[in-house]
This record gives C-alpha cells, sequence and structure tokens, in this order.
C-alpha cells in the first residue's frame, strides 16, 4: 500500500482516519499534532521574550512518550530563544529498569545538547522502590508509592529550575483511560482538577499560584504512533514496562479501550474530546470554588490539604 500523500511505501494506517502514510509523512503527521496542541493550550505566551525565555521542564523518563515528546520539542524550538528546555529524570531505584532508561535520557540529552537534571528517590527521601515494594506498609499497589513520590519530585524541581511549564509525555491512550476512569467513578471534583491541572488551555485554567502549570502537548498522538515514531527517527528511548507496575483498575479500562477501538476506530479521539469540553464545563462550575483549604505540610512545607502530606505519612509509614 502506497502513501496516501505520495508515492512511497506505507508504514502505517490509521484506521480512525484511514490514513496511510510512509515514515515522513507520517513523522511530519505527529509532530503537526504536538505543535497543534502547544497552539491549542496557548503554552507559548504572548509576552514571552528572548529577554526573558519561558523555561520548560520535560519529566524525561527516557520511556519512548517522554523521548518522543523531548525531541519533538527541540525540533520545534530549537531556533527560538523564547523557550529554554530542561531536561528533569526521576530515578525511583529499581534495579536495572531505571539504570538503562537513564542512559536513554542522558545519550538524547547530550545528542539534543539540552541541561538535564537527575534526581533519586535515595537522594530525596532515602528509599529506594524496590525496598518499598517489599515492605509496603500500606498494602498498596507499587504505582500508589510512586506516584505519589513521583508527583512530589517533579513538582519541587520544577519550582526548583523556576519553570515556567512542566510538561509530560502522556499519549491519546494515557488521557482516554484516565477520563474514562474518572468519569465512571462519578468523580467530578476531580474532572474540573483534571482540566485546570493539565487539560486546559492555559488562559482558561484557574489560576493555581502554588504549583508550576503542566501540560501534555502529545496527548493527540496514540500510544503506538508513539512507539512508532520513536523506531523511525532511530530514537534512544527505552521500552520495557517497568517490574513493579501493577494498576489493576487502569489495566482492565485499557483491555476496553484496545477492544473499543479495534471494533470502533477513533474511539479513544472521541472520549478525550468529549470529556475535555465537559472538564471545561465542570471547571467553570467549581471555579471560585475554595473546597479543602491549602496549607503548609507540617513535617516538608509543601503545599497539601492536610497536616501532613501524603508524601510525608507515607515516608513515616515506611520508616
Amino acid at each position: 500500500m502506497d502513501c496516501n500523500r505520495c508515492d512511497e511505501p506505507a508504514i502505517m494506517h490509521a484506521a480512525y482516519s484511514g490514513a496511510h502514510l510512509c515514515a515522513d509523512h507520517f513523522r511530519e503527521s505527529v509532530e503537526k499534532r504536538v505543535r497543534r496542541r502547544i497552539r491549542r493550550d496557548d503554552l507559548v505566551p504572548r509576552d514571552a521574550s528572548p529577554d526573558d525565555p519561558q523555561i520548560w521542564v520535560v519529566g524525561l523518563s527516557g520511556g519512548k512518550d517522554s523521548v518522543v515528546l523531548t525531541r519533538i520539542l527541540h525540533d520545534t524550538f530549537a531556533d527560538d530563544p523564547r523557550i529554554e528546555l530542561v531536561g528533569l529524570t526521576v530515578h525511583e531505584g529499581i534495579e536495572g529498569y531505571r539504570d538503562e532508561s537513564l542512559e536513554a535520557c542522558v545519550e538524547l540529552a547530550d545528542a539534543l545538547e539540552i541541561r538535564h537534571e537527575v534526581v533519586s528517590y535515595e537522594e530525596e527521601f532515602g528509599i529506594r522502590m524496590d525496598d518499598v515494594v517489599e515492605d509496603d506498609p500500606e498494602n498498596m499497589a507499587a504505582c500508589a508509592y510512586c506516584g505519589v513520590f513521583r508527583r512530589d519530585v517533579l513538582s519541587r524541581y520544577a519550582e526548583a529550575l523556576e519553570a515556567d511549564l512542566l510538561l509530560t509525555g502522556h499519549n491519546l491512550d494515557d488521557e482516554a483511560q484516565t477520563a474514562l476512569m474518572n468519569v465512571l467513578e462519578g468523580d467530578v471534583a476531580q474532572i474540573a482538577k483534571h482540566f485546570d491541572a493539565s487539560l486546559g488551555p492555559l488562559s482558561e485554567r484557574e489560576e493555581q499560584e502554588e504549583f508550576v502549570p503542566r501540560a501534555k502537548p502529545l496527548r493527540d498522538v496514540p500510544e503506538k504512533e508513539v512507539a512508532l515514531y520513536a523506531h523511525v527517527d532511530d530514537l534512544p528511548a527505552h521500552i520495557t514496562e517497568c517490574p513493579h507496575a501493577s494498576e489493576a483498575y487502569r489495566g482492565e479500562i485499557q483491555q476496553l479501550l484496545y477492544g473499543l477501538e479495534e471494533n470502533h476506530p477513533g474511539t479513544r479521539h472521541s472520549i478525550l474530546s468529549g470529556y475535555e469540553e465537559l472538564a471545561g464545563i465542570v471547571a467553570d462550575e467549581y471555579s471560585g470554588d475554595d473546597g479543602a483549604d491549602l496549607r503548609e505540610c507540617d513535617e516538608c512545607g509543601s503545599t497539601t490539604t492536610r497536616e501532613i502530606c501524603r508524601k510525608c505519612s507515607l515516608l513515616e509509614s515506611l520508616v
């Protein structure tokens, strides 16, 4: 089958659009969607200037998503003095797995000549995820611990690096799964938070001075296309699932979406499109609602709604 846009052989078929694309036009298609998302989400302020460049910190894990995102952002803004990219890698302390992906991060950052910072749970908290999984004092999935620790590290270091934006490599599958989970759980407040935290255009979000704004420019691209882009572009991505991954509910949603997408191409796009519109409406409804009072954690000083934040309470249980 030839590419729809030229006479070269197609390397992929997007069932949701009917497109058959060669390697060059496939790469162009992915990059176009990422750049369109950057525009739609108002990520580059109109007053950005070379004299006071925007610092964009990218959560660079070494997996396909973060590597592809970093590469496209670099290619897009390499000659734009208004944007400065910084890669931020978190080493959780998972033997073998994160060591290999860290090598991919270093290789990419060196090739692109961008600043690269590495932090670890061991340095920050005195723990390693391998040990946390073995002890498991809260009887939780490994991802539940790791998610709390990772969010804390990314947020604190983004602030320390004086970031204007924290970008993560969540793809279409990731966001469609989260959207469906929030709807099935009936968590309307979380839907509003999702919009203000990372989904809505920066100009439409409720201002949150306590946190560096987040963005997900890769969220219009299906996971398999991200993996194919990494392969076609020969990027140093470490494409291996974390050995401790065990989010059972998300896994069920993932399998459900696989089946729906196979039988009804475009389902993921429809879910996320409708969800984003709904989330915007819900966020407007919740706008100005103070909800739980934010305060400083008594242990570490981070912003929380409790006397002791979730991170510190988990760390106490691990002592």
